[in-house]
């Protein structure tokens, strides 16, 4: 596989931040940054109004609300509908991802700035950055702006997991549990102890100074792993772009899979432009994500919508290109979700039935 015409040698001297020329050439490097301590809330609220007085300086408006005192400017920077709207509008200009692209340095710095809810908003228009960037990798077009916020939010995640690997142990089901009886003709095991199985839910993470194509999934899904860290933090906007691109790239129509179908979905024709390539190491954070959408706490009719048609063509692309553990994945979610809408099954049964009739 060749490398990308937007990447370079990897480097050897470790470096805290990016210098400006990462952003005006097409060679994006970063390394992993120490996360320094804790701020006062002094120095959190003077970078909070840093960012929203640099990011004035590329939008066209700013609400108003965004100067009042007696508000939280970064929550408002983060739901502000008509912020996002200009964000998401100069995002999917053809030239964003470049490596001058002003509103790409502003992603980077600001979530450099280690404040939890200023990474929230970077965090909250990752769907659009990572959707455009992969979609995007194969044209061949500049996107040194792109690599380096996502080589910021993957140096973040390798800091705080100190690169470690993220497992959980699984029973073998050979054993028995406590709550089943077993036969007195079956052997027993030795010591009648059940083993545990170690699974790898992600793997260990290694520091990465460059986007070469052998590494591209990798970074990627592992920002996409945070994002789905923090998705209950997360604007229902944000969740519905991010399926939408799930749609795009899975790059097949949704005729195979029939469930949670409306009217207006059948109005609606899959495309195959923006098709990508889809390793496991991105298939695997994104059936989390669809699955909070899907099962999640706030039943929000537009996020399920897309999070079914998003579900239907990966189930579809899973089938042509016959992964298993996606198509069981996929299957499996389409019936939970079918169940889920189901309005026969929203019964709490928790609930006393008011009526004026005594049961005996």
């Amino acid at each position: 596989m060749s490398e990308d015409s937007s990447s370079s040698e990897e480097t050897n001297t470790p470096t805290s931040s990016i210098s400006q020329d990462t952003f005006t050439t097409e060679t994006t490097t970063i390394t992993t940054v120490n996360v320094p301590p804790e701020t006062s809330p002094s120095s959190s609220s003077s970078s909070t109004h840093l960012a929203i007085q640099s990011l004035a300086s590329i939008l066209t408006t700013m609400p108003p609300l965004l100067s009042c005192q007696d508000q939280d400017p970064a929550f408002s920077l983060l739901h502000d509908p008509d912020i996002s709207s200009q964000v998401s509008s100069l995002l999917r200009l053809p030239d964003s991802g470049a490596g001058d692209n002003s509103l790409c340095r502003w992603f980077y710095d600001t979530f450099q700035s280690s404040e939890p809810q200023l990474q929230l908003v970077v965090l909250r228009f990752l769907p659009i950055i990572a959707g455009l960037y992969l979609s995007r990798v194969s044209l061949k077009k500049p996107l040194a702006g792109f690599e380096a916020v996502l080589l910021a939010l993957y140096a973040h995640e390798t800091t705080s997991r100190a690169g470690q690997a993220i497992t959980v142990n699984v029973p073998d089901l050979s054993y028995s549990s406590i709550y089943h009886e077993t036969k007195d003709d079956q052997p027993e095991k030795d010591n009648n102890v059940a083993e545990f199985n170690l699974a790898v839910i992600s793997p260990s993470l290694e520091p990465h100074g460059t986007v070469r194509s052998t590494r591209r999934a990798r970074i990627v899904g592992v920002a996409l792993e945070l994002y789905y860290s923090k998705i209950s933090l997360m604007p229902v906007g944000s969740k519905i772009d991010l399926c939408e691109f799930f749609k795009v790239w899975s790059g097949q129509d949704d005729d195979s899979s029939r469930d949670c179908e409306t009217d207006q979905d059948n109005q609606e024709s899959g495309t195959k432009e923006g098709r990508i390539p889809l390793p496991w190491e991105i298939l695997q954070p994104v059936l989390r994500i669809i699955g909070h959408c899907l099962l999640g706490p706030k039943k929000d009719k537009e996020l399920i919508r897309a999070a079914c048609a998003a579900c239907r063509s990966l189930y579809s692309r899973s089938l042509h290109d016959i992964i298993p553990q996606a198509i069981l994945a996929t299957r499996s979610l389409l019936r939970l979700s079918e169940m889920t809408l189901d309005p026969k099954n929203n019964v709490d049964h928790t609930e006393i039935p008011k009526n004026n009739v005594i049961t005996l």
